[in-house]
């Protein structure tokens, strides 16, 4: 049984978690890999789902043999054209809003740990008008590592006072689960519905349809 009461703080994924901003991510890199003269569909930004975007753009230059000099050049247009589409349309998840002020009425930290960079951060937090419900939010744009290395994981919970074994992470990737596992932390994963089915997920403690399902568990385990 998922009993909230167990732990000091729920630290969230964002991109899928939070926002339904994976097909957004999507959209944005065809785009720009388009106007470089490379083919790459929405399919195949599923193998690198979870990643920081800039491995991601390392991962297809190399892979695809793309011969791109400046990657941070395509980064910025990448995270520029993102954060155009969230604030055009910045619509939280199913139970999001719900879950958050419920595990602040019952004085749980919250935390906010993204592979995103810092900027996507801030333009999905004010465009949610969510920001005041987080603790603490920390991008792994600050960490050596991205996901699936705990790093950002660890940093979040360091920030939060909280010692990782009472932390409860919420993902949606399988680099999102395996970097809250490798924390030491328990993990809801939720799947990112646009997501090709990935099996694997099932590794994660806990699995929910939406976070109105989570919520509901919260309460009954109480």
């Amino acid at each position: 049984m998922l009993r909230i009461q167990d732990f000091e703080a729920v630290i969230f994924d964002m991109d899928g978690v939070l926002i339904d901003s994976e097909p957004l991510w999507k959209v944005a890199m065809e785009k720009v890999f388009s106007d470089l003269g490379c083919n790459l569909s929405k399919n195949d930004f599923q193998k690198t789902v979870g990643l920081r975007i800039d491995e991601v753009i390392r991962f297809w230059n190399r892979t695809e043999q793309l011969g791109i000099a400046n990657e941070k050049k395509v980064e910025n247009e990448i995270i520029h054209r993102m954060i155009e589409l969230v604030q055009e349309n910045p619509i939280p998840l199913t139970g999001v809003i719900e879950t958050l002020v419920y595990l602040k009425k019952n004085k749980i930290k919250i935390g906010l740990a993204t592979s995103s960079p810092n900027n996507l951060l801030i333009a999905v937090l004010n465009g949610l008008k969510i920001d005041h419900l987080f603790d603490i939010s920390h991008s792994a744009e600050f960490e050596l590592y991205g996901k699936p290395h705990p790093a950002v994981y660890l940093k979040t919970a360091n920030k939060l006072s909280v010692d990782p074994d009472k932390c409860l992470v919420i993902e949606d990737s399988l680099n999102g689960v395996i970097s809250g596992m490798a924390a030491k932390m328990k993990v809801v994963c939720i799947p990112e519905k646009t997501h090709v089915k990935e099996p694997r997920l099932e590794v994660a403690d806990f699995m929910f349809e939406n976070m109105s399902l989570l919520l509901e568990a919260f309460k009954k385990g109480c």
